[in-house]
Order: C-alpha cells, then structure tokens, then sequence
C-alpha cells in the first residue's frame, strides 16, 4: 500500500473520529443534533464517501501499476521485448483484441460492428476486479476491453458488487431457472407409521434478455491522438451508462419489461415502529440481521445495502454498551461493516419514510443476473457528420431475479405511520 493510500486511510479514520464525537457528545446529553451539529455531521458523511472514492481510485491504480508491471516481466522471460511486439503488431494486421479495438474505433478496420466478449466462462470474481494474480489471455493486453467496461458497470451497482450469481449465454432466449418457494420439512414418526411426504416447492423464473443501450460522441481529433487512452474512456462512459441503468432495474425493477428488482421478491424481515418517520433502531437491524438464517447470514455473499442517507443515520446508532454498530474498514481491502457484513452503498435503495423498504440484507449470490451474449460495439460517421464526431453506440442485453423465495434475502420496511 502506498503512502498517498496511507495518508487517505489515517484521514478518513480522522473525520471518523471527529464525526464520533458530535455523536457521542450529543448522547452523552440526551438529545439531537443541534443545527450547527447536524452540519458538521453532514459535512463528515460527505467527506468520509469523498475519501472512499479517493482510496478506491488509487487502489486500482496500484492494482493496475503491479499487473503492468508483471505482465512487462513475463514478456521479458519469455524473451519478447515490449518494443519488439509492438513493432511486430504494426507490422501488419491487428494482432490482438487491443489493436483490433483500437482500428475499429479509428475506422481502419471496414467494419461498423464490434463483438466484446468475455474469454472463457464468466464467473463473478473474473468480473469483479483486475488484479496481478489474475492470470490473462495475451500479455500484450494487460487489462481486456471487456474486463475494463465492466469494472465501471460494477462500480455504479451495489448489487454487481455483492456477488450475485452471474449467468452468461451466447443467444438471448428465454431461460428457465427454477425458484425456490418452500423447502422439505421433517417430523417426529412413531414405530409402524408412515413418514408423511414433503417435497420442496418449486417454480420457475424467466430471464429473458432485455436491451440496454448508450451512445457516446468523440471527436475525430481524440480519435487521432494516440496519447489518449482511448480505450478507457469508452470502458469508463458506457460501463457506468449501462451499470447506472441495470442497477436501478436490479434494485427496484417490477419485471414488467425490465428485469426484477430484489426488492420485488424479498420479504419483509422487520417492520419500523409507528411515529418516528420510517427510520430503523439499532434493535431494529439486529432483528433484520437474524431474520435470515443461518446458512444465507453465513455466506460470503451476504450483505447490507442502502443508500447514503441512510447510511448517515446507520453510523448514528450504538448497540446497549455503547460501541457502535458501523464499524469503518480502515485497513486496506477491508469494507465497512455492520454486524460483521460488509456495507455497500446503492442510490436506488429507497430512503428512510413510513413503509418505505430501505434496508436489503441477505445472501445476494441467490439474485441471478443474466448477460446475454457480450457487448456490442457499433461506430457511425454519419450520425453527427454536420459537426464532424464519430459516434459509438454500446449494446449489452441482461435479466435478472431472485430465485430463492424462502428467505435468503430480506428487507426492512419503515413504520406504516
């Protein structure tokens, strides 16, 4: 971990610090947040998520910085000079998926289509982050296209990040996964009586293949200059335009022409008190945390999700000794955690009101997210010719919805008044 990474972590233990006090200061006394209080407040929160963007920006790059590093290495033992390949790929025809890419976005390579797909099965950990342990298919492209778009897909989507169970099809029929609705249940049976028969209930989910699309200009000048990471650019705007759109399907979708949330089939786990305006206790959140069983509560995949503001009330509250239910992660790759489970942060989390459901819990590996197919890349130089930009659109078909109805995942829901 870097020094700059050091420095941002001991700062946000600082502002964690100080927003603690007012807390403190405030309970000690037996009451709210003076005006004054409640700014300074809000002014931590905000700094804390600006820190944890900062963190998370230089971590990826020092995680990119080792695997380029690496991946130099491996060239030179294999006897290849970086230089040399890249003479041998100028040379004639593109010779890999970079090269390939980059003349398509140029307009060198006589087509107006781009297929962008993911090498071998896709699983969620490939999709989740790039590092130098990972092993990758050529060494002249330290980072694939795809694995950089869908990095800025996940960013922007709470639910991408919570590993939930990624399916990845050529074609985009219909595909039928069984759901889970009841579970077999046993009993006590006397000598000579039959054992009574109980079978799981069983039904279908259909994830179909709905079409999520973005369209990006850039100017023939950008395209020209091969000093701009052309590239990463495309990967950062249409992975966060598709993330942004799939993410609020993923959360609050209806399955009416667009994929179902897990808000949609998640049960109700606690239910807010009357006459505080939707918003949960401490106790309130520990009766959430064991409203899901052992085995979902246990898993890997298991998680909190709400939105910021709610996460600013969440770091007011203390359990009956006084020690804070949030506790920050403030060691590298550590999360911040409630209860011992990771915390993401998802803006499509309803807020805290009266019915309102603004807290998700439980064991995100049972949402299935279906991609159909890769990302589709097409370049026009017609759309805007009057004003001389080369427009890029980008295609990605996806589904998704949770399959186990029996209570892997739950939520709470705000006092009806």
């Amino acid at each position: 971990m870097s020094d700059v990474v050091q420095r941002l972590r001991e700062r946000r233990g600082n502002v964690w610090e100080s927003a603690k006090e007012l807390a403190d200061r405030a309970a000690d006394e037996n009451r709210a947040f003076s005006a004054e209080e409640q700014g300074a407040w809000d002014a931590h929160n905000e700094e804390l998520g600006r820190l944890d963007q900062r963190i998370k920006s230089a971590l990826d790059v020092e995680a990119r910085n080792r695997e380029t590093e690496k991946q130099f290495e491996a060239l030179e033992r294999r006897g290849v000079s970086p230089d040399a390949k890249q003479a041998q790929s100028a040379g004639g025809a593109a010779s890999n998926t970079g090269d390939e890419l980059r003349a398509f976005l140029r307009g060198e390579s006589g087509t107006r289509s781009y297929e962008v797909k993911p090498q071998g099965p896709v699983n969620y950990r490939d999709l989740v982050k790039s590092t130098a342990d990972t092993p990758k298919a050529g060494y002249t492209v330290p980072t694939s296209f795809y694995d950089r778009l869908m990095e800025h897909l996940i960013e922007v989507s709470a639910i991408m990040q919570a590993e939930p169970t990624v399916l990845n099809t050529q074609s985009g029929e219909v595909l039928q996964v069984p759901k889970t609705t009841a579970h077999s249940t046993a009993a006590i049976v006397t000598e000579g009586n039959a054992i009574s028969e109980s079978d799981p209930t069983f039904g279908q989910v259909s994830l179909g293949a709905y079409k999520y699309g973005v369209i990006v200009q850039v100017s023939r000048e950008l395209l020209s200059d091969t000093g701009v990471d052309l590239e990463g650019y495309l990967a950062r705007q249409t992975g966060r335009a598709l993330g942004n759109a799939f993410g609020a399907h993923a959360v609050t979708g209806d399955g009416s022409s667009k994929p179902r949330g897990i808000v949609a089939d998640a049960t109700v786990g606690k239910t807010g008190g009357t006459g505080v305006g939707g918003t949960f206790t401490a106790d309130n959140l520990m009766d959430l945390y064991h409203s899901v069983i052992a085995p979902y509560r246990m898993s890997q995949s298991c998680r909190w999700i709400l939105n910021d503001a709610s996460i600013a009330e969440l770091r007011k509250l203390k359990d009956t000794t006084g020690q804070y239910l949030w506790q920050p992660g403030l060691q590298a790759g550590a999360p911040d955690v409630l209860l011992g489970k990771s915390v993401l942060t998802d803006p499509n989390v309803a807020s805290i009101a009266t019915s309102a459901k603004s807290v998700i819990f439980g064991d995100i590996s049972q949402y299935f997210i279906r991609l159909a197919g890769g990302i589709r890349f097409e370049r026009s130089d017609d759309f805007a010719f009057n004003t001389d930009l080369v427009t890029f659109r980008a295609l990605m078909r996806a589904d998704a919805a949770l399959i186990d109805l029996t209570g892997a995942v739950k939520v709470f829901a705000g006092g009806a008044s």
